[in-house]
């Protein structure tokens, strides 16, 4: 069964300000010892994977004009609508299409994020091992290879320590939304509330060799990841 077309809306506002409070001050500043940042404002070409009404792509796009961003997702209506936003606000640097995460066109990304999605997807291995293969590489780990961000939900590793009202709610939205979602493509349903531990596993898995926790708050994990 599909979820509700509203389903999607509603998550988008969710995590919305969460971001509008924390992405360009805090989250971008920090990847990779200031380095992202700086290559932002000097020009970088930018993925937002599983970007849905695309408005963490719209944000960076507004604050970083000299860079070019580009926001994938699968979901037709949220392309369109993401695509509309653009038109709406007359911004040059960003451009919305459909693609599943672990196909998307182009190569050499100096930056690619996933916000709040990777535990969603089917294939989320395949979606990094893609990110790995299409990601500017240099010398290992240097300040001149790409980095990727992912934000995920805030979590513990362990149940026993996930026993507060924010992990109630993921859990519950995660078991009618995030789960259901990931195993009707036959994926790993990490759900809203996989932890570091097997959000690392995937990572290393589709060929990454640095990952690390960066910084968090009440709702979310940031992590960063490089080839």
């Amino acid at each position: 069964m599909d979820h509700n077309h509203l389903m999607a809306e509603g998550f988008a506002e969710f995590f919305k300000s969460g971001y509008m409070g924390n992405l360009i001050e805090k989250w971008i500043p920090l990847i990779d010892g200031g380095n992202v940042l700086q290559n932002l404002k000097k020009g970088a070409k930018v993925a937002d994977v599983g970007c849905g009404f695309g408005i963490t792509t719209l944000m960076m796009a507004k604050e970083y004009p000299n860079s070019s961003f580009i926001g994938f997702d699968f979901d037709k209506e949220a392309i369109k609508k993401a695509n509309d936003s653009v038109k709406k606000e007359g911004i040059n640097n960003v451009k919305f299409e459909v693609s599943l995460a672990s196909e998307f066109p182009g190569s050499d990304y100096d930056f690619i994020t996933f916000f709040d999605c990777l535990h969603d997807m089917g294939d989320p291995e395949g979606a990094l091992t893609h990110v790995r293969n299409v990601i500017k590489k240099d010398d290992r780990g240097s300040s001149n290879s790409g980095t990727c961000m992912i934000v995920e939900p805030f979590a513990q590793n362990e149940l026993e320590n996930n026993i507060n009202p924010v992990a109630s709610t993921f859990y519950a939205a995660s078991a009618l939304i995030c789960v259901p979602n990931s195993l009707a493509f036959d994926g790993p349903a990490l759900g809203a509330q996989a932890g570091e531990n097997k959000i690392k596993d995937i990572v290393m898995r589709g060929g990454f060799s640095i990952f690390k926790r960066v910084t968090e708050t009440p709702l979310n994990i940031v992590y960063e990841v490089k080839p």
